[in-house]
């Protein structure tokens, strides 16, 4: 038998699954993988439950059940101001990062180039190198994670492709500007460049502030797909159910790739998300309530000698550990769980070539209770 020939040799078991068994195996509070472990809100629960009791459990269209593209659309309207037609320019997807994945294989040929900025969520770079693509790796700024435009500039090549941008950004909490978003449209018109925008923390940005979405941008849209999560919306991230939006040139493309792959997603989640979107507040007041989160975490981490960088929306923050220790991160993650309780992640992980970095990662996105008994057990460290 001819052996496979691996189209990810570098590639192993990802930090977040290696971080929460450990944390399982050493019974550890787990901060490190982005999900919560307060109750989703009950009323989703409710529809999808009344959706598979009233028969909709066959299959959903392929590009998703109709109701659901129709109501994100008017919700697309009401936050950004934008049309987009439900028809051709919205599909419903198994999570955000197959949105990603299935927005790159529509996009790339072998041998383009893609910038990715760095640190940067752990699907990016295996999405791109499964394509035969080739991921060009830019660094953010080092202490704050803001975007380096001159370095973005002068790594554009006559092969780039596309550029990938998050925001609210994994792992370090940080979010877009207007002017960022600005200088990118800029980028992308002048070099004939595509976008995938990576928002699954659409609505998880902080103090009054607002989330900069390339919906907000027609120029850049006609160019990007933009990639959502529902799971990360509504603390429901083992449902994976997200969404893609991008003109219908795109589309028709990306829906190429997504019904030879996943065909059609869960019906009964569609059905009760159609009907949850209805009330507003659903999703207006995720930010508000992540925030309380945050600030608490905050608060309590005082009484430790961590040090916070500033969190704008997300589920993360990252904190140095210069007063505590001079291990490297993946090192210091590893002793936090194993010999204090605590799981986190190295934000090294978010770096292809994995040198240490300063920081770690707290997801904060937990019961109250939880975040108390965490800190009890960093304040010793």
């Amino acid at each position: 038998m001819q052996p496979i020939v691996s189209k990810l040799p570098g590639k192993g078991t990802t930090i977040f699954t290696t971080m929460s068994a450990l944390a399982s195996q050493y019974k550890a509070i787990n901060l490190g993988q982005g999900f919560p472990d307060f109750p989703m809100d009950q009323a989703l629960t409710n529809a999808v439950n009344a959706a598979m009791q009233q028969g909709y459990n066959q299959y959903a269209p392929m590009a998703g059940w109709l109701p659901l593209r129709e109501t994100l659309a008017e919700k697309i309207a009401f936050l950004y101001q934008q049309t987009v037609h439900p028809d051709t320019e919205i599909t419903i997807t198994p999570g955000g990062t197959y949105a990603i994945f299935t927005a790159l294989t529509a996009l790339l040929q072998p041998g383009d180039e893609v910038i990715v900025l760095e640190p940067a969520y752990d699907s990016y770079v295996p999405a791109i190198l499964a394509n035969n693509a080739v991921p060009v790796l830019v660094p953010l700024h080092p202490h704050d994670f803001s975007i380096p435009w001159e370095a973005i500039r002068a790594a554009l090549t006559t092969r780039t492709r596309a550029i990938i941008i998050n925001s609210p950004h994994n792992p370090s909490g940080t979010t877009w500007s207007e002017t960022d978003m600005r200088l990118l449209e800029e980028l992308v018109l002048a070099h004939q460049l595509y976008l995938v925008s990576d928002e699954v923390y659409e609505h998880l940005v902080f103090d009054n502030a607002l989330h900069q979405s390339v919906l907000r941008f027609p120029a850049l849209l006609k160019r990007s797909f933009v990639c959502f999560s529902f799971g990360k919306t509504f603390h429901c991230t083992g449902w994976k159910i997200g969404y893609c939006v991008a003109p219908e040139e795109l589309m028709t493309e990306f829906r190429k790739i997504h019904q030879y792959n996943c065909f059609s997603v869960h019906t009964p989640s569609q059905v009760g998300i159609t009907e949850f979107l209805q009330n507003r507040s659903s999703y207006l007041q995720l930010g508000a309530f992540l925030q309380e989160k945050r600030d608490y975490f905050f608060h309590l981490m005082k009484s430790t000698r961590f040090t916070l960088l500033p969190s704008k929306g997300s589920y993360f923050c990252c904190a140095g550990y210069e007063r505590i220790s001079e291990l490297a991160d993946h090192d210091f993650a590893r002793l936090l769980t194993c010999e204090h309780g605590v799981a986190t992640i190295p934000v090294s992980a978010f770096y292809q070539h994995g040198k240490p970095s300063p920081y770690i990662r707290f997801c904060f996105a937990k019961k109250n209770e939880t975040l108390e008994a965490a800190v009890e057990k960093l304040s010793l460290v």
